[in-house]
């Protein structure tokens, strides 16, 4: 079954280290989507960008390489891809020999895509820091506000509000307080999350105390975001809106979910705790 208890999180776990695409383990996505009240069309486009730092290969004389990989999985597959297996996959081509990236891509691209669903973008790039520059995300950041807070979950949406007395603002958010937790494990993930706007100002107290209660929450990245672009549209009404989570990695990769009501592509800012 495709359910996140049937995955291999949370269970002892023999590392092969041969290329074996049934690693990878999908989990349905429309589940937690009926949750929050999601279904086709979907109220937002996007895609979960996944970076992996622990990629390594053979070369034709058997000659480890090692690159930095990124992975984009639309929003409208059907599944997403649960990340002890994808680690587990991706460490399956430690000892395998490979004619050159070309053909690695192409192994990727298939598995991935035939996994999740939709098609699968793939890049790969030199392990070496030039090209890779830490950053912020830009935005204005709330963590410093001085409120009270005294609830740490479930999500509160009633947190949010905005006064659609005032004129219209152009505006984006951040925050580095989210916290949610691994459904299956209980382990903490741990990220910053963006959210830009056009539309009634958003109160930023309100959006923290919302935040900061996905503290105790147990909820796939994905899905999280998801639910935080689904408040904050139910809740602020805002004309645009784009949501940005950046976590912080696990086993070698970092997810990092966008929705958004335009169709734009977004870059993949490497943050200072990734």
């Amino acid at each position: 079954m495709s359910t996140p208890e049937h995955s291999p999180l949370g269970k002892t776990t023999v590392y092969a280290d041969r290329y074996d695409p049934s690693l990878l383990f999908p989990i349905p996505r429309q589940a937690k989507r009926d949750e929050i009240g999601v279904s086709a069309p979907l109220p937002f486009h996007g895609e979960d960008i996944w970076n992996a730092y622990e990629l390594s290969w053979l070369d034709t004389r058997g000659k480890p390489v090692v690159a930095l990989a990124e992975f984009r999985v639309p929003a409208t597959s059907p599944n997403i891809i649960e990340s002890k297996s994808f680690k587990l996959y991706l460490n399956g081509f430690s000892q395998e020999r490979v004619a050159d990236r070309g053909n690695l891509i192409a192994t990727l691209v298939r598995d991935l895509s035939a996994a999740a669903g939709a098609p699968v973008e793939v890049a790969l790039t030199d392990a070496q820091a030039q090209g890779h520059a830490v950053t912020d995300l830009d935005g204005m950041l709330v963590d410093d506000l001085p409120v009270d807070i005294d609830d740490y979950g479930p999500p509160r949406a009633d947190y949010l509000t905005a006064d659609k007395a005032q004129p219209e603002v152009e505006q984006t958010l951040v925050s580095n307080l989210l916290r949610s937790n691994c459904p299956v494990t209980g382990q903490p993930d741990w990220g910053s999350v963006q959210i830009r706007y056009r539309g009634a100002p958003i109160d930023p107290a309100g959006l923290l105390r919302y935040l900061v209660s996905f503290r105790n929450h147990n909820e796939f990245h994905e899905q999280c975001v998801e639910r935080i672009f689904v408040d904050v549209m139910a809740r602020c009404r805002p004309q645009q809106l784009s949501v940005y989570a950046r976590y912080t990695r696990r086993g070698g990769l970092d997810i990092n979910p966008y929705r958004s009501t335009g169709t734009e592509h977004p870059g993949n800012p490497r943050g200072a705790r990734q």
